[in-house]
């Protein structure tokens, strides 16, 4: 029997880096996730946004900003390619004059690709796809552990009256049971707010609530010790706001507020996450027109790589 051939990225010296496929690392691509043990999918949507948009140009940026990308985790010894089969699916049909239908459609197309044995890295988007996202996995795997990085709680019960936005995936998640809520962490919350209750009402049912006042200045390892001895083998979901970073870092988002993480704090927390039964991620918030410099999407893609090196199966040197 052969040894199984996985996909690779499109080094720098086979074609030069502004150039080639459009794809997340310049991987190959397929329409479908049969035969990946994980996928890059996008979804171009910020039909949900409450302040600046842009959103739905995130994927497109993130995965042009990629071709910088290498194959090898320097850092980690992580070596993705030879471990495990990798490509990108392409994006999320959403209808774009309907946030209510859109969320359907990204649940019906997660459902198709967790119809495999795939675990699925998203390029955001505003953080309304979490929800969709989240409703997918738990048809699968049950209610799930969540590390939640952000500057926002995203738990209000509604936005100018609505239920769906990117103020209140976490709210739905509860609400639909989606959620194992003493394994749910969220890190990097900071900014004003309208009262107290934003942040409290999830120390109230149980989450774990680590505002950015208490990383600042720590490195988030031995927070991080935490998260993986409390959430143990449970399956676990990771979503990654960008604004999590302070604006200096990523000015590239719809809602940034100061005082936020460094990147290299983002790094621990995601490499923290190593060892656990990680079924998805994603990272959102990514508004290219606010940043030119592409530095905001290029965060983006290599903490999505990131993600993509902390998966179950992967090689560590």
């Amino acid at each position: 029997m052969s040894e199984q051939k996985f996909n690779q990225p499109l080094g720098g010296n086979e074609m030069p880096r502004f150039a080639g496929p459009g794809t997340m690392m310049r991987l190959p691509t397929q329409p479908t996730a049969e035969g990946l043990d994980a996928c890059f999918v996008g979804i171009p949507l910020d039909v949900g946004t409450s302040n600046r948009p842009g959103t739905r140009l995130g994927p497109r940026q993130i995965r042009q900003e990629s071709c910088m990308l290498r194959p090898y985790n320097m850092a980690t010894g992580a070596a993705p390619f030879d471990s495990i089969q990798v490509a990108d699916i392409g994006d999320v049909p959403i209808n774009t004059f309907d946030l209510k239908k859109s969320v359907d459609i990204i649940t019906a197309f997660y459902d198709d690709i967790l119809k495999h044995p795939c675990i699925p890295l998203t390029l955001g988007g505003d953080h309304t796809l979490t929800y969709p996202i989240l409703r997918a996995i738990a048809k699968k795997h049950g209610p799930v552990a969540l590390i939640h990085i952000d500057a926002h709680a995203d738990i209000n019960d509604e936005m100018f009256g609505e239920k769906i936005a990117h103020g209140t995936p976490f709210r739905r998640a509860y609400d639909d049971g989606l959620l194992q809520n003493d394994k749910v962490f969220q890190i990097g919350l900071r900014g004003t707010g309208y009262s107290p209750e934003d942040f409290n009402w999830a120390r109230g049912k149980g989450w774990t609530v680590v505002q950015a006042e208490d990383c600042w200045g720590k490195s988030m390892k031995p927070l991080m010790e935490e998260v993986r001895a409390k959430i143990g083998d449970a399956p676990v979901y990771l979503t990654y706001d960008i604004d999590s970073l302070d604006p200096a870092f990523a000015p590239g988002t719809g809602t940034v507020e100061i005082g936020g993480l460094t990147t290299w704090q983002a790094l621990e927390i995601i490499r923290g996450c190593a060892g656990l039964n990680l079924v998805g991620g994603d990272l959102v918030e990514v508004s290219p027109p606010f940043d030119p410099s592409g530095n905001t999407a290029l965060i983006g893609a290599n903490l999505l790589y990131e993600m993509l090196c902390v998966l179950p199966g992967v090689k560590r040197g």
